[in-house]
């Protein structure tokens, strides 16, 4: 599936949201939309056989999965990205590393993430790592499930 013109067009106009070492729009377009749960939009950022990969979780490939799996497990997150670099490799692509935090309605955690984008600007591979040590990690279970009671 081809992105839309509007979603082209949403993915090269100025975006509200900065980072530091970023000037990239797809990647500013990426945490807006996550950030508004416009889910259907970020998933269209990827390339159809593009691929996403959550922390202890397997990878997630495609437009139509990105979007559903994003809709199941991305709500209420809002993604405060910070700093990030970005450097050109072979064949046009781009690499991109962000560090960040993410808060959840519960507990807040660092973040990076690393993307790739191919030579016409889509995603290729988003890979979410989360930046806690395991103790943290448990912690933040455990008020998750407190809350939940």
């Amino acid at each position: 599936m081809q992105p839309s013109s509007s979603t082209l067009h949403q993915a090269t106009t100025s975006p509200a949201l900065t980072i530091a070492g970023i000037s990239e729009p797809v990647i500013l377009r990426y945490f807006e939309t996550l950030n508004e749960e416009a889910f259907e939009a970020t998933s269209q950022l990827f390339a159809v056989d593009g691929v996403m990969q959550p922390p202890f979780e397997q990878a997630v490939e495609g437009q139509d999965a990105i979007a559903t799996y994003l809709q199941a497990e991305a709500k209420g997150l809002k993604l405060q990205p910070r700093q990030g670099v970005a450097q050109a490799v072979e064949d046009g692509c781009t690499t991109v590393e962000v560090s960040g935090k993410v808060q959840t309605p519960i507990f807040g955690v660092n973040v990076s993430w690393l993307f790739t984008l191919n030579e016409n600007k889509e995603l290729t591979f988003a890979k979410i790592k989360l930046l806690a040590s395991p103790q943290e990690l448990l912690n933040a279970q455990i008020l998750s499930k407190r809350s939940e009671s």
